[in-house]
């Protein structure tokens, strides 16, 4: 499956420049869908806890929302990370699928 080009956003690490996609999960959580940008290989998807897409539906009263986002400096650092762990984007293979919380 290929990552929407409209939709996704690029960033660049060390040499090499990926897509990326944050989209809704489950309700209480968002992912992040990151793959190469010129060679279609393996895949991340990094879930997070956030209640950002209930901002709307509980306004005025999110002050008990957990309202995380991630910035361009945090997905650098998943990638970074994911490369660590053994991510081989330029390669075939499962997508790899982790869960990040407030402690990693």
């Amino acid at each position: 499956m290929t990552m929407n080009k409209k939709r996704s956003k690029k960033i660049t690490v060390g040499e090499e420049r990926y897509a990326y996609v944050i989209s809704p999960a489950t309700k209480g959580q968002l992912a992040l869908t990151v793959e190469h940008e010129e060679v279609k290989g393996q895949k991340i998807r990094v879930y997070l806890k956030s209640e950002i897409n209930e901002f709307w539906v509980e306004f005025p009263y999110v002050e008990d929302l957990n309202l995380k986002l991630l910035k361009p400096s945090e997905i650098s650092l998943i990638i970074e990370d994911a490369l660590s762990r053994g991510w081989t984007p330029k390669s075939k293979g499962p997508m790899i699928t982790y869960n990040l919380d407030e402690n990693s």
